[in-house]
């Protein structure tokens, strides 16, 4: 919505037929400016990475963020798995590389308020080649050990998501973007 506005310096409040009470005529279309409502702005200081979040608030950004990741994650695995046909642990690993891509680019920005960084990227790769190893091998084990049900592939899934969470966490809190 645009809305066009009188500027001037007398204060006057106009009445509904265009009149000013001071008995001025109506503005000149010249005299009008348009007026675009902003969108609010995202508070950003210029060093982001030093303005850490206190441990809850941490945790909580990166259990939400988590839990968009896990959508994608999970959504993508059963597609490729139950849709596509493709076998267990390929299904996995390209929804786990989805999923923690989708992760990194949420915390880095939100969670940890942290600009981009050549050397905290190496490291994330680093760490989740270790996850995916981890969470790779425990939806694996999981999946053949369980009985074939219905609650074996999302506890199996739960199971390894929540470890490779746990680790995630804690080494990129305590590690990971403390790199500068």
């Amino acid at each position: 919505m645009v809305t066009l506005v009188y500027v001037s310096d007398a204060h006057a409040s106009s009445h509904l037929d265009g009149t000013d009470p001071s008995g001025a005529d109506r503005p000149d279309p010249d005299e009008l400016e348009a007026h675009v409502p902003l969108p609010p702005a995202l508070p950003v200081s210029e060093n982001i990475a030093d303005d850490a979040l206190d441990l809850k608030t941490q945790a909580v950004r990166f259990v939400v963020t988590g839990g968009v990741s896990a959508v994608v994650d999970f959504g993508l695995y059963l597609l490729l798995l139950v849709v596509v046909g493709l076998p267990v642990n390929i299904a996995k690993g390209l929804s786990f590389i989805a999923g923690t891509t989708t992760a990194y680019l949420i915390n880095r920005r939100w969670t940890f308020r942290a600009e981009p960084s050549t050397a905290r990227f190496v490291a994330v790769v680093i760490l989740y080649a270790v996850t995916f190893a981890v969470q790779v091998g425990i939806n694996w084990a999981l999946y053949h050990a369980l009985a074939d049900e219905w609650w074996r592939l999302p506890l199996a899934f739960v199971v390894a998501q929540g470890t490779a969470t746990v680790i995630n966490f804690v080494v990129q809190r305590a590690v990971i973007f403390k790199i500068h």
